[in-house]
């Protein structure tokens, strides 16, 4: 009997532990991050003032890099390539006879029939009028370059965001007219603990699920990882307690190939990131 009963301990024993051993295999060791589409904008505004004669695009508007975005008024700056060009005749015409004059006191000198100041001044005035003449033509670039810069067009392509003033608006050239998120690349920002920090290593593939998509994973690599900790943002769901300390992922999603981003990857949408 109690033989019997050692048999049945021992064999109570091997169970539990069995069924431990078992629970702790069957686990999902897949690590779930949550975290949204990066929002990365670029504010676009004129490099030169004027008045907002024209605005081609409205908040929503997807555009393409050089898309036309908006107009000033140019005729102050047609005025000012007017004079600029005016200028240079005028330049031009006093450096040819300052030219001439210096070619002449130079003849004039190889008979002595002038002293060496006349020929130095007559070199100086030379010398000054080409200087002249190239502001007046470094001038004319200028005010061409005004001409071109009274039109705004895309520096990349994305989605405006936000149009910020309207027609007939007197702007200065830090004024913002455009705010427009980048579309490509796709980058994904999400927190992982401490716990799990050894697992985010740069260049891992992980797997980004949305709402529309929850059995259509999108595919993506780890690009950064913060070397400080902070707190996680009140904007993020995580598992653990808010107060914990995480540490920032970067995860850039593919651009080609399985997984690829496409236009249901929207800026700022939450999103679930898993990999084993």
């Amino acid at each position: 009997m109690k033989k019997f009963l050692i048999i049945a301990v021992i064999a109570i024993i091997a169970a539990v532990t069995g069924y431990f051993i078992w629970q702790n295999n069957s686990k999902d060791t897949t690590i779930t991050l949550y975290g949204n589409v990066d929002i990365r904008t670029v504010n676009s505004n004129f490099r030169v003032a004027g008045r907002l004669t024209e605005l081609s695009k409205e908040e929503g508007d997807y555009v393409k890099v050089g898309d036309l975005l908006a107009t000033i008024d140019d005729e102050p700056y047609q005025i000012g390539l007017q004079q600029a060009q005016a200028q240079v005749l005028q330049a031009q015409a006093t450096y040819d006879y300052a030219e001439r004059n210096f070619q002449r006191q130079s003849e004039l000198m190889k008979t002595n029939a002038v002293s060496k100041d006349q020929l130095d001044n007559s070199k100086t005035a030379r010398d000054q009028a080409q200087a002249n003449l190239a502001l007046a033509l470094a001038n004319v670039e200028q005010a061409k370059l005004n001409i071109t810069d009274s039109q705004l067009y895309s520096p990349t392509e994305g989605t405006i965001l936000t149009r910020a003033i309207e027609v007939g608006t007197m702007l200065n050239s830090a004024t913002t007219v455009y705010a427009i998120s980048i579309a490509k690349p796709i980058w994904i920002k999400a927190y992982i603990d401490e716990i799990n920090l050894a697992q985010a290593i740069p260049g891992r593939k992980v797997y980004i699920y949305t709402d529309a998509r929850p059995n259509e994973p999108y595919i993506g690599q780890i690009g950064f990882v913060s070397s400080t900790a902070e707190f996680t943002p009140k904007t993020v769901q995580t598992e653990v307690l808010r107060t914990d300390l995480v540490y920032r992922l970067r995860i850039q999603v593919n651009q080609n190939g399985e997984g690829k981003a496409d236009e249901l990857l929207r800026q700022g949408m939450p999103v679930t990131i898993k990999f084993q």
